[in-house]
C-alpha cells in the first residue's frame, strides 16, 4: 500500500462554522485549528473532515456528497430533525418518492440521511462518500489501488470500494450522465506511504493528470481534483 485515504476536504465560505456543524451532526472531534473533524476511534473512518477557506460560491450540485446512515425509521427521523435544528434544511434535487432524506448543510452541501440499510450496519455515522461518475466501474478502478480498498459490489448504476476492515464509510461511483462544471467543492487528499516522488510517478502511470507545478493536486480520470499530501 503505498498510499491511503487521509482527508475529505470541504471548500467553505465560513469554515469553522460549517466544521461545527458536521462535528455537532456526526459526534465527531473538532480539532484546536476548528476547521478539523476527526472521527472516534469506534467509528472505525479513517479520514478526517476539512474544511478549507473559499471566496467561490456553490453555484451547482456538488459531484461529491456524504451519505449517513440509521440504525432504524426513527434513527432516520431523529437525524434529520438534528441536521435540521443544526442549520440544515430539506431540499429537492430530482429524488421523487425514495426511502432516504436528502439535505443542503448550512453551505448548501448536498447530503444524504439514509434509511436502515444492512450494508451500513458497521458503517457507524458516516455510511458511504459518493462520487457522480459517468463511468463508475472505470473510475472504481482508478481508484481502489490508489486507497488499497477493493470493490465489493459493481452494478450498472453504481461501484462500492470497500475499507478491508469492513468499518467506516465505502467510498461509492454513482452512474450520472451530467457533466462536470468547474472546481469541485469537495476533494479527497491522499496521503503516501512512500516518498512523495515516487508517488507522482504512480499515480500519473494510473491515469491521474497533475494540475499544479508542485505535483500535489491531481485529477482523476472523470477530471475530479484530488490532493497528494507532501510529508510534514
Amino acid at each position: 500500500m503505498a498510499t491511503r485515504l487521509a482527508n475529505l476536504v470541504t471548500a467553505a465560505e465560513q469554515p469553522a462554522r460549517l466544521a461545527r456543524f458536521w462535528s455537532d451532526l456526526l459526534g465527531w472531534q473538532a480539532t484546536a485549528d476548528e476547521v478539523t473533524v476527526q472521527p472516534p476511534s469506534e467509528d472505525g473512518c479513517e479520514l478526517n473532515l476539512v474544511f478549507a477557506p473559499t471566496s467561490r460560491p456553490k453555484t451547482t450540485k456538488n459531484r461529491l456528497h456524504l451519505d449517513l446512515s440509521s440504525t432504524s425509521d426513527e434513527h432516520q427521523r431523529a437525524t434529520v430533525a438534528r441536521a435540521v435544528s443544526l442549520g440544515a434544511r430539506p431540499i429537492d434535487v430530482g429524488q421523487r418518492n425514495v426511502p432516504w432524506i436528502v439535505l443542503a448543510d448550512p453551505e448548501d452541501n448536498e447530503f444524504c440521511v439514509l434509511e436502515p440499510r444492512e450494508e451500513y450496519a458497521d458503517s457507524a455515522a458516516l455510511a458511504a462518500i459518493v462520487i457522480d461518475a459517468q463511468d463508475p466501474a472505470r473510475l472504481a478502478r482508478f481508484w481502489s489501488p490508489l486507497t488499497a480498498w477493493p470493490i465489493t459490489a459493481d452494478e450498472p448504476a453504481f461501484t462500492t470500494l470497500r475499507n478491508p476492515s469492513g468499518r467506516g464509510p465505502t467510498l461509492e461511483f454513482l452512474r450520472a450522465n451530467t457533466p462536470k462544471h468547474g472546481k469541485n467543492r469537495l476533494h479527497l487528499d491522499l496521503a503516501p506511504h512512500d516518498d512523495h516522488a515516487a508517488e507522482t510517478r504512480r499515480l500519473q502511470a494510473a491515469g491521474a493528470h497533475p494540475i499544479d507545478s508542485d505535483q500535489t493536486a491531481f485529477t482523476d480520470p472523470e477530471d475530479n481534483e484530488f490532493r497528494l499530501l507532501t510529508p510534514r
